[in-house]
């Protein structure tokens, strides 16, 4: 008996202390097709956060996606904030706690009704090409640059 609840452990991401979970691994969930491949991204994106990659995440995931989730951040201790984006999806966002308080006041509204600089500061924190974020907010802030110095590069 001892031996099937130490391998439904494993299953399920360990359930030994905070320190035997710490950094949280990458996990194998018994499950197929969408459901695997979006549990596989989920434990990616907590390895990586526990290594110091990346200090915030978001995932745009099905209502019915999300208590699994949020199990697991709230068992590791990770801050969170879910935002509706309809009746059916949600954007997920967790992370450090600074990053998340700071797009908790920023995602007030819907992501594309965002002004440029709210936009450039979730997608800068989020850890997207900074070049590419300078471009986005240039083009929509509508000081794109001229031809001539993108010709150039």
């Amino acid at each position: 008996m001892a031996q099937h609840a130490s391998a439904l452990g494993e299953v399920l991401g360990g359930t030994g202390g905070a320190e035997a979970d710490w950094p949280p691994l990458p996990v194998r969930l018994p499950l197929a097709g969408a459901d695997a491949s979006l549990m596989r991204l989920f434990h990616h994106h907590v390895y990586e956060y526990g290594r110091g990659v990346r200090a915030l995440f978001l995932m745009t995931i099905s209502t019915r996606e999300l208590p699994p989730l949020l199990a697991r951040l709230e068992r590791h201790g990770i801050d969170h904030f879910v935002q509706q984006v309809s009746p059916a999806k949600v954007n997920l966002f967790f992370g450090r706690e600074a990053f998340v308080a700071v797009a908790r006041a920023l995602v007030t509204r819907p992501l594309n009704t965002l002004s440029a600089e709210e936009d450039f500061m979730l997608g800068t924190m989020l850890g997207y090409d900074r070049e590419q974020q300078c471009r986005r907010y240039l083009t929509r802030s509508g000081r794109a640059m001229p031809e001539a110095a993108l010709a150039a590069e």
